[in-house]
């Protein structure tokens, strides 16, 4: 036979100030525990946005970024001329020769950070969808002109619309500023591919981007690149080229976040195991007499976790509710693959919620199971003794 529910109710409403300085620490768990998780989930959704299905990534062969890599231009022709690129209606390759390389700015608040400066070419618009200026206005051929991600707009000085901004021993005007759908690229800074090229590495691109004429066929595109003795290339879909490089960063924050929660989690139990445990001790009269009624030990055990379990849960929607302002803040990390700052913001999904209720009931019947086992083996003679000592 099982304990009616609202006898659990009825002694957590009777401790409302051990029950809520539990709860309390449970919660404040869960808010570590999900704001490193939604930073690792913002980090790594800045850079999986970056990439598409559609599009074919070439870096130098054995380079694992953009950073150490290198095509000549003619690579680049013959790459852009081969008939799986597709093509604009007039004819042009949907095709983006690049030059990637690191800039350092100087923040507003003080300091310097490096920030990724992309050389691209008109097509690049059309190649990533996702791309759009939202001020301003595209920069001129041949001109000193860039673009500034939206994330960086307002952390750096002189990324304001008509700014300048110095660097490779020349001023560059601010013309326009661009969003790309939440992506890493929102923290760059974007300007002409053959203004770029003279002002860093010379004549060297460090990757090409192009549109598949059959986003299907990647495995034969890839396979035809790699075997042309005349290109020393590798090839990778977009989408997961960036989403490869979040994987070392994401694995530590993911790591860091279970461990430091799991940390906390220990004094949280604590917590949990003090408040059952005064609980069986003041209720020791009540377990008697349940225990005379005829309700088995066992009865008693599930009842003492399930008072653990909602006292968690009460941790748990207090620790979900704290977190949800984290979402939408943007933050900025160094990624370690390219060594430049990326700016992101905090992802709070409701699956983060779910884990994080989950976690906070583990930590309730953890807490739990000692008081709750102690209460189901207290002999009857025993507790009405206490009780009446009491």
């Amino acid at each position: 036979m099982a304990i009616p529910v609202i006898y659990n109710l009825r002694s957590v409403r009777q401790r409302p100030v051990s029950t809520l300085f539990t709860a309390l620490g449970m919660g404040l768990v869960v808010l570590v525990f999900i704001a490193m998780m939604a930073l690792s989930r913002g980090f790594r959704s800045a850079l999986v946005a970056t990439g598409s299905r559609e599009n074919v990534i070439v870096v130098r062969s054995g380079a694992d970024s953009e950073l150490i890599s290198g095509l000549g231009r003619e690579t680049a022709q013959t790459i852009t001329g081969m008939p799986f690129v597709a093509r604009t209606p007039d004819g042009r390759p949907l095709a983006s020769p690049e030059v990637y390389v690191l800039v350092s700015l100087e923040r507003l608040g003080g300091g310097d950070a490096l920030v990724t400066a992309r050389g691209i070419n008109p097509e690049a618009f059309q190649v990533r969808k996702n791309v759009r200026i939202i001020a301003g206005r595209m920069f001129n051929p041949g001109a000193p002109e860039i673009l500034v991600g939206e994330n960086i707009v307002g952390r750096f000085a002189g990324t304001e619309v008509g700014g300048v901004i110095s660097f490779a021993n020349r001023d560059w005007t601010v013309v326009g500023h661009f969003a790309a759908g939440g992506s890493a690229f929102e923290s760059e800074i974007w300007g002409e591919n053959e203004q770029f090229m003279p002002a860093f590495r010379g004549e060297v691109f460090q990757s090409l981007t192009f549109r598949m004429r059959d986003s299907g066929a990647f495995q034969s595109i890839r396979q035809t690149l790699e075997d042309d003795p005349r290109l020393p290339v590798d090839a990778h879909r977009e989408y997961d080229f960036y989403a490869n490089q979040s994987y070392l960063l994401t694995r530590i924050l993911s790591f860091a976040a279970t461990f430091i929660a799991g940390i906390m989690a220990i004094g949280a139990i604590f917590g949990a195991v003090n408040t059952m445990y005064a609980a069986v001790s003041a209720r020791a009269p009540e377990i008697a007499v349940l225990l005379t009624l005829g309700f088995r030990p066992l009865g008693v055990l599930g009842s003492f976790l399930f008072e653990a379990a909602l006292i968690a849960l009460l941790g748990g929607l207090l620790g979900c509710l704290f977190s949800l302002p984290l979402n939408g803040i943007v933050t900025s990390t160094t990624n370690w693959q390219s060594m430049s700052e990326v700016a992101f913001a905090f992802r709070v999904t409701p699956e983060l919620l779910l884990r994080g209720i989950g976690f906070a009931l583990v930590m309730g019947l953890v807490g739990g199971f000692f008081p709750a086992v102690k209460a189901a083996r207290q002999p009857v003679v025993q507790a009405a003794r206490q009780g009446t000592i009491a």
